[in-house]
């Protein structure tokens, strides 16, 4: 009896996808095992130390401030969704205006070339100092967040068909008609596509932020703590639950992007 693969059956498609990532997982841990015990040093440890430092976070906690997991996924889940309303609330309308009018994008371009290669752990002190705890790490992720929204959102305006534009005034549409009917909803798949990406760079942003708003206490802040205390298997142990919540949340994005599209019938 032999096994014939169907790309247009979705439990082959699902049963592969499966069998790729356990592969894939199983590859990256006997590689990083190699690594690590090859290499021999303390900074490094081997997956059976952090996976033994993961269980004992989940079931324990924090055996020195003695915060358990969910406190600290909690403190930083609130710092990225702040950032994430912040960055959203910004970007869509900004990159809206600056795709569709010309000479304010021109304006513009360079003042986001200088600012955007900035990278948001230079902000932090500054942010944390100014607006305070409530808000200052909210802002570190929110320009994380911001900027990959941004260019996406103008990328998607300028990709809009000119001809839609010229077939709406030929019928006597006006430019908040333009704008409503035509620019809004046809750029709605880059949006989406810039949020899926700036998820991703938000959670980047969690330890920077965290980094010099340690009241907070979120996962940022318990892995610079270990890593102050030489605990380098809890300080990984803190890196794959960074890793594990940017990946439910970008894959959220990602999944809601897909759906979104192909329903609009464009690809982002």
């Amino acid at each position: 009896m032999s096994f014939q693969y169907d790309e247009n059956n979705r439990v082959h498609r699902l049963i592969r996808t499966i069998a790729v990532l356990a592969v894939s997982l199983v590859a990256f841990v006997l590689i990083w095992w190699f690594v690590t015990y090859m290499a021999d040093m303390k900074a490094f440890p081997t997956p059976d130390k952090v996976f033994d430092a993961l269980i004992d976070l989940i079931r324990d906690g924090d055996t020195i401030n003695h915060h358990t997991l969910g406190e600290y996924i909690y403190s930083s889940f609130t710092t990225f969704l702040k950032g994430f309303a912040i960055a959203f609330a910004v970007s869509v309308p900004l990159g809206l205006l600056l795709g569709y009018v010309r000479p304010m994008r021109e304006i513009t371009a360079p003042w986001i070339e200088i600012i955007r290669p900035i990278a948001p752990i230079a902000w932090a002190p500054i942010f944390i100092i100014s607006f305070g705890l409530e808000l200052g790490p909210a802002l570190v992720v929110a320009v994380g967040i911001f900027f990959p929204m941004l260019t996406s959102i103008i990328f998607g305006v300028q990709r809009i068909d000119s001809n839609w534009i010229e077939a709406s005034k030929t019928l006597g549409a006006s430019q908040p008609q333009i704008f409503v009917k035509i620019v809004l909803p046809a750029t709605v798949p880059y949006i989406l596509n810039g949020m899926k990406v700036g998820l991703g760079v938000g959670w980047m942003c969690i330890v920077a932020a965290e980094l010099y708003a340690k009241q907070l206490g979120g996962i940022g802040h318990y892995l610079l703590m270990m890593t102050d205390n030489g605990l380098w298997a809890n300080a990984f142990a803190a890196i794959i639950v960074i890793a594990f919540l940017g990946l439910i949340t970008t894959g959220l994005a990602e999944y809601f992007s897909k759906v979104v599209s192909r329903r609009m019938g464009m690809d982002a």
